[in-house]
């Protein structure tokens, strides 16, 4: 698949970029969360810390009833200085899974009406390599997500490659390519996710972004491709809390009309 060729050679290439040089990447002790955008942060909790994570979206389906989801419920742990634990739970109803937030897997499809579901995630993220120059920084994230109501009963299982840079101006850029497991019945399949997101400073409390994403399938008895454009927002109310909206529009036939999301994250 050209994907994976393409996701290879990113990987390859930011692995040969400096590779002597260890430099660290220069972001302040402000909070960066992972539901801000469908790209993770490349940031792992520091030593020690907590961080908690909570988000409400509604997504606007095409051919089925809408999907609300919550609370999207993510709770991270600093392990030493480069490895985060996380915990987290979620609940969905409507009539399809949600396929636009990154802590909360999807089956994929508006084919079957999805009445009332709720999974648990666990996982980890690694920092690989600290930004150096023009190297980015670079992560890990390790995810399984089991149904605990509902009527799927697979455990899936996710991996995503994260990398990014922030400039003197503090503009982040941030990119990610994550792969899944995915079922729908009988079918078992793949699920592939790119994603990039550019975050720019407004003031000292506001960061306002811009992303696109999307989800695609590979191995699917019908394959499928959303093509997704979000903006968003988000509050620093203190240096360990914030709170945050952003939307999205499906760019095509196979994607949602519309999504919006409003969370928060709190530090401690």
């Amino acid at each position: 698949m050209c994907l994976k060729r393409i996701s290879l050679l990113i990987f390859a290439t930011c692995l040969i970029t400096h590779p002597g040089a260890f430099c660290q990447r220069v972001l302040g002790e402000e909070l960066e969360t992972d539901r801000d955008s469908f790209t993770p942060a490349t940031t792992t909790v520091e030593d020690g810390r907590w961080i908690l994570e909570g988000a409400y979206s509604f997504i606007d389906n095409r051919s089925v009833r809408e999907t609300h989801s919550y609370p999207e419920l993510l709770l991270r742990r600093g392990v030493g200085d480069w490895l985060e634990l996380r915990w987290g739970w979620n609940y969905e109803v409507g009539g399809a899974g949600s396929p636009v937030s990154g802590n909360v897997p999807s089956e994929f499809g508006e084919e079957a009406e999805l009445e009332r579901e709720s999974r648990i995630s666990y996982g980890a993220k690694a920092l690989l390599l600290e930004q150096c120059d023009y190297r980015p920084e670079m992560a890990v994230l390790l995810q399984g997500y089991t149904p605990t109501s509902g009527e799927l009963s697979d455990t899936l299982m996710s991996a995503t490659y994260i990398f990014g840079w922030v400039t003197d101006e503090a503009i982040v850029w941030d990119s990610a390519i994550r792969y899944s497991t995915g079922s729908l019945e009988e079918d078992r399949f793949n699920v592939w996710a790119p994603s990039t997101v550019v975050k720019a400073p407004v003031g000292e409390r506001w960061k306002v972004h811009a992303e696109y994403f999307g989800i695609f399938s590979d191995g699917r008895e019908e394959e499928t491709a959303q093509h997704f454009f979000s903006p968003g927002a988000h509050y620093l109310i203190t240096p360990d809390t914030e709170i945050g909206f952003r939307v999205g529009w499906g760019l095509n036939d196979q994607s949602p009309n519309f999504f919006s999301n409003v969370g928060f994250g709190w530090r401690y």
